[in-house]
């Protein structure tokens, strides 16, 4: 629910406009404000749930999401909606490390685990990837307040899923550094603006947040270095297979996520098809998250996060070069097909086994504060992919086939080079 209103309402954009008005900006700002604030408070959500126990603030989040839903399917006018997206963006964070840490109580038996990680994962990059088809069907078939509303009855029902004394977690002793807070926030939130200005061209407005972001930046490593509770524990960064997990999370959100930006454009501009038949065309890159995840889990669990993980990167890497081929060489959807394949598989193999090793390898009671950072690092990724495969997109959303096989290189590049990276790794 969280994952899947990061893309859900992209495609709802002109019910809304027709529905509240406004400005083009307030319609940018509808899909950007939820993603912004969620990317600011990942880090201060994940400290947050360690300190006062995770299934706390797990089930604050989906009470708020839960009643900024249904605020939001009321919502009078187009600013309104912006700011009820920014409240939810609020719960959302509040959601997502703390559920991580309720996995680690729930499964303590280290095979256990790694399949509930794997199925977290799946679903979290399947929410990603169905938005764009949810969306069009729900607003295609009840408009845009049904976006909203279908998250009521899922939040109730996950409240009653957790209800129980098995997922209460202790409360941490670790105190929080509210300053250092702040700054990281600020700075989170003012990077994933700058980032999402930049994709939208409006240079100006990303080199005010981006200068912004980096003054905050340094005032948080000031603060960091002063600070004797810092927001990011040295003992989660010291293991290098953090680092590494960190790291090709963000490749493969960039992937993920820019793939999704630019390939519906592309299925419109070259095969002329719907947003609705879009959504079907994207099923062999979904599909495998219904299926590959408890085979990852069971390689997890046998042989431990590498294996998977190195071969999630390179079946992205190839997805993306054959996204790149069937573009210059005009082969069609068949081709493209293949790509999607590549791409499904290689997501749900790489995800569950680099959100295990970050669990995994987190000290006693960090696992909020890890899966915030890794949550921040994947969402960080994530725009940047966006921006940067957006930028060879024109403003009319059209794109001819030499600057589409650059976009789709991008992450083929990216995903290649921290594929070398990890297999270079020995710890």
């Amino acid at each position: 629910m969280v994952l899947l209103d990061m893309t859900v309402l992209s495609v709802a954009e002109p019910d809304l406009a027709r529905s509240l008005g406004g400005s083009v900006a307030g319609l940018q700002w509808t899909v950007s404000g939820y993603t912004v604030v969620f990317g600011a408070l990942l880090l201060t959500a994940g400290a947050v749930a360690d300190r006062f126990g995770a299934h706390r603030a797990f089930r604050v989040g989906i009470v708020g999401f839960g009643v900024g839903s249904l605020l939001s399917a009321a919502a009078p006018n187009l600013w309104t909606l912006v700011a009820l997206r920014g409240l939810l963006g609020v719960a959302a964070a509040a959601c997502v490390p703390a559920s991580m840490a309720m996995i680690t109580r729930l499964f303590p038996v280290p095979a256990e685990r790694a399949g509930a990680v794997s199925v977290w994962a799946a679903l979290s990059g399947a929410a990603l990837a169905v938005g764009p088809l949810a969306g069009g069907l729900l607003a295609d078939a009840y408009g845009w307040r049904a976006i909203f509303l279908i998250n009521v009855p899922i939040a109730a029902l996950t409240l009653a899923l957790t209800a129980g004394r098995a997922v209460r977690c202790p409360r941490g002793e670790r105190p929080i550094d509210r300053t250092s807070q702040l700054v990281v926030c600020v700075a989170l939130g003012l990077a994933t603006d700058a980032l999402i200005a930049a994709g939208s061209g409006s240079g100006t407005h990303a080199a005010g947040s981006g200068a912004a972001a980096v003054l905050a930046a340094l005032l948080f490593v000031r603060a960091e270095r002063r600070s004797p509770h810092p927001v990011l524990p040295a003992a989660v960064l010291r293991s290098r297979a953090t680092r590494s997990a960190l790291l090709a999370g963000a490749a493969v959100n960039f992937a993920m996520t820019g793939l999704l930006f630019v390939l519906p454009l592309l299925f419109r501009q070259n095969l002329h098809m719907s947003p609705m038949r879009t959504g079907v065309a994207f099923l062999p890159m979904t599909l495998p998250f219904a299926v590959n995840p408890l085979l990852t889990g069971r390689i997890v669990a046998r042989s431990g996060p590498r294996a998977p993980m190195l071969a999630g990167l390179g079946l992205l890497t190839s997805g993306c070069v054959v996204f790149a081929v069937a573009v210059l060489a005009d082969l069609g959807y068949p081709v493209l097909a293949i790509g999607l394949v590549c791409t499904g598989f290689g997501v749900s193999f790489a995800l569950p086994a680099l959100v295990g090793t970050v669990i995994t390898t987190a000290p006693e009671g960090t696992a909020g504060a890890a899966g915030g950072l890794f949550n921040a690092v994947r969402q960080i990724g994530a725009t940047v992919g966006v921006a940067a495969m957006g930028a060879f997109v024109g403003v009319d959303g059209t794109t001819g086939a030499d600057d589409s096989a650059r976009a789709l290189l991008l992450p083929a590049a990216l995903c290649a080079v921290t594929t070398v990276l990890v297999a270079r790794r020995r710890d």
